[in-house]
């Protein structure tokens, strides 16, 4: 066939199941140093996640599925997704955004150190951010 754009195999797994494995024509991920975008061909690199939203593009349709955590590994053979949790748009309701707020939350009220409250500070914006956009 005439396969115009080339695609990259893309595979996102959380530890309870495998989310999403799909031909992804474009793959853009919250990273930890910033957001970035993977295409067919990008040079190797592994990189961790932090909370946000995944947005793979195939075949003209375009999916969001929610991260917290984990991390991005590019290679060879395309681009997987090990996240510490992984919840698809659909499946992305009030009840886990509350859940994940609460835990986030919770993890702040704990933090001991100025540099544990900045981070817990900072993933809670992230998971703010990431709510109101699937909202």
């Amino acid at each position: 066939g005439d396969r115009r754009m080339a695609t990259c195999k893309f595979a996102l797994v959380s530890p309870e199941r495998l989310i999403l494995s799909v031909d992804a024509d474009q793959v853009d991920l919250p990273g930890s140093e910033g957001d970035f975008g993977v295409l067919a061909g990008h040079a190797p690199f592994l990189t961790t996640l932090k909370t946000g939203i995944v947005t793979v593009k195939a075949g003209g349709v375009s999916s969001r599925i929610y991260v917290r955590g984990g991390f991005a590994d590019v290679n060879a053979s395309g681009l997987s997704v090990l996240a510490e949790k992984a919840v698809p748009e659909a499946e992305f309701g009030p009840a886990i955004a509350a859940s994940e707020v609460a835990a986030a939350e919770a993890v702040l009220a704990e933090a001991k150190s100025e540099e544990a409250k900045d981070r817990a500070v900072a993933a809670l914006d992230q998971l703010k951010t990431a709510v109101a956009a699937l909202a």
